[in-house]
């Protein structure tokens, strides 16, 4: 059974960077699609960032040239370093895992296993 933790949310000013990480089960990185969303206080779910098996990589229009996605097979972790933040990347973050056929950018609905989140305040 595939668990996932996310850690490193905070707040911080505008300008500022955070890195989220999400712990996962043994086995997880390099066999599922994986891919941060977000979520702020009365909008949809989106998605930030996703990495497939292969470890390629794509990016919200919103978030490219400040947010990095990686992951580390030997810690079993995937990441989500946050440059350049802004008062609208204000949301809860959450990681999730697919299966690994996903193309990029899959949707929420095609996701298997979630995280509970981790908040990010980010005050202007």
């Amino acid at each position: 059974q595939v668990q996932l933790v996310e850690s490193g949310g905070g707040s911080v000013q505008a300008g500022g960077s955070l890195r989220l990480s999400c712990a996962t089960s043994k086995g997880t990185i390099g066999t599922h699609h994986m891919v941060w969303f977000r979520q702020a206080p009365g909008k949809e779910r989106e998605g930030v960032a996703d990495i497939d098996v292969n470890g390629a990589t794509t990016y919200a229009d919103s978030v490219k040239g400040r947010f990095a996605i990686s992951q580390d097979k030997a810690k079993n972790t995937m990441y989500l370093q946050m440059n350049s933040l802004k008062p609208e990347d204000t949301a809860t973050y959450y990681c999730a895992a697919g299966p690994p056929w996903l193309g990029s950018s899959p949707a929420a609905r095609d996701m298997d296993v979630w995280g509970k989140g981790t908040l990010v305040t980010i005050s202007s």
